[in-house]
């Protein structure tokens, strides 16, 4: 019999969905094989793991592994059992193996696409992704108004935009009718080496839309073993990521679950999605978590990482090959 779960993941409000969000959300990109080799049976564990530990936010999108990351997902949440009123799946439009299209036509059918290979009626979010590719003027003029028609058949829930520069969600939050964008999705720039998030938190907060931020480790930036080498951060800041991660490792801790737990400080962020492929990284990510809850930060180790990388603090990359 499996051992219960060590303590509840804090549940947080997504904007004004009416959702409650695990503060740690399942990325499923690492389940379309873009980081490796995963098996049926290793997503189905890590997905039923997730579960049993409070996850209950799983994202997606057909780009990640050219569209077998939503079909391994699918397969996974359809083998763990759990009703389906009980776990929120976002998933994307707009970008594909094949390049970028926002058009409605393309958008609409999109989400055909995407429940034929999650196995489901709906999706509770469906976002825009990666808007900085295609022309902000026609993700406001065409493909939102085309997903709140999609709103009305019921196959989506939610809207949402994600992207990389922050100005992307200003530029489309103050050009579309109130209400009409529920979510945004950033990444890479609410953690330890980039919390330039934090100063459009506000705004955010006055339109109303819940946030969800993604790659609390920079992409691989925050790990003792590095990013991979498409990762397109310049140099001096791989090698600042690199004596933080060595200075902690000295010091017997894992910037890892430090970048993880800073990512989570801040509540007005709902959800912090990382990437799981495997039940250790499932249990590692909620232990982390369970522990800020509990016993706090290790201020003196953040305060040593922040000192190292502040030379490089919110320095950026141009958007591009990421996998975001």
């Amino acid at each position: 019999m499996a051992a219960p779960p060590p303590a509840s993941l804090e549940l947080r409000s997504l904007g004004g969905t009416g959702l409650k969000v695990s503060c740690v959300g399942f990325g499923a990109s690492p389940l379309g094989r873009v980081f490796g080799p995963v098996s049926e049976d290793e997503a189905v564990a890590s997905v039923r793991e997730a579960f049993r530990l409070g996850i209950n936010l799983f994202d997606t999108s057909p780009y990640y592994g050219g569209t077998l990351s939503e079909k391994m997902l699918g397969m996974a949440l359809k083998a763990s059992g759990v009703p389906r009123d009980q776990y929120i799946v976002s998933t994307k439009c707009g970008r594909y193996k094949e390049g970028f299209d926002f058009s409605a036509e393309r958008v609409t059918r999109s989400i055909d696409e995407s429940l034929e290979r999650l196995q489901l009626d709906y999706v509770d979010i469906l976002q825009c992704h990666d808007i900085e590719f295609g022309s902000l003027d026609q993700i406001v003029n065409e493909t939102i108004p085309a997903l709140l028609k999609l709103k009305e058949t019921g196959k989506i829930r939610f809207i949402g935009i994600t992207g990389l520069p922050l100005g992307i969600f200003t530029y489309v939050l103050d050009r579309v009718p109130p209400g009409s964008v529920d979510v945004v999705l950033s990444y890479c720039h609410f953690s330890i080496n980039d919390n330039s998030l934090e100063d459009l938190l506000p705004y955010l907060k006055s339109k109303g839309v819940g946030i969800i931020s993604a790659s609390p480790l920079a992409m691989g930036l925050l790990t003792e073993s590095g990013p991979p080498e498409w990762h397109p951060a310049p140099p001096e800041l791989k090698s600042a990521c690199q004596d933080a991660a060595a200075f902690c490792q000295k010091k017997g801790k894992n910037i890892s679950k430090l970048a993880m737990q800073y990512s989570l400080t801040n509540k007005d962020i709902s959800s912090v999605l990382v990437g799981m492929n495997c039940v250790k990284q499932v249990e590692e990510n909620v232990a982390a978590a369970v522990e800020l809850a509990s016993a706090g930060m290790d201020q003196e180790t953040l305060s040593e990482v922040e000192a190292i990388l502040k030379p490089v603090k919110n320095l950026t990359w141009p958007s591009g090959i990421q996998q975001s």
